[in-house]
């Protein structure tokens, strides 16, 4: 039974790679635009110590998950290095997906155990998914990301800082039952090395 779901999952995994490959080639500006045109993500634009833009993390599951993304780290608006983000989870999730990410760090210290390297994101990490006219929360517990209530009523998306980290993804295409945050790895190459 294992080896039959190990198999649909590396199939699946192949399938949504390919599909990936039309989000492959993105420029960071064009996606760093898209969220800073979100009202909840430019006050983190105005006042963190730097962040991490993953233009395109591509994700597909059939019982046993996977995530893949390759990004870059800014500091004072230049890039600082590069970086890799792995996850893989197993339980209730089906399904491919393809988003950006952005990962903002609200001080040196914050910024620091990124870029040291081997830096990964507890369970209760959860980030906030903005979309053109809306924010929700997506992911578990632990944070005290909120929803909001569109942009009928002009309200924004109530989000802060956990572990000196804040999370935001948009969402590029596919569907997928699963968007948690928690336990994804990452890894750091400064610029020059």
């Amino acid at each position: 039974m294992n080896t039959i779901l190990l198999r649909v999952t590396g199939a699946l995994a192949m399938l949504f790679c390919g599909v990936l490959s039309a989000y492959a080639v993105e420029d960071y500006s064009r996606s760093i635009a898209v969220f800073e045109k979100s009202p909840a993500c430019q006050p983190y634009f105005n006042k963190a110590y730097g962040y991490a833009m993953f233009p395109t993390i591509g994700q597909g599951a059939f019982g046993i998950g996977a995530a893949h993304g390759d990004g870059q780290v800014y500091r004072g608006g230049k890039v600082t290095g590069y970086t890799s983000m792995t996850q893989l989870s197993i339980g209730f999730q089906l399904g491919g997906q393809a988003y950006s990410q952005i990962v903002f760090f609200e001080d040196k210290r914050a910024y620091d155990n990124f870029t040291r390297g081997n830096f990964e994101f507890d369970a209760s990490a959860s980030a906030v998914a903005i979309t053109a006219g809306a924010q929700a929360s997506a992911g578990t517990t632990g944070t005290t990301a909120g929803a909001s209530a569109g942009s009928a009523t002009g309200k924004q998306a109530v989000t802060s800082y956990y572990n000196g980290v804040s999370i935001f993804v948009h969402t590029k295409g596919g569907l997928m039952y699963e968007a948690a945050v928690g336990g994804q790895k990452f890894s750091f190459k400064p610029v020059g090395d």
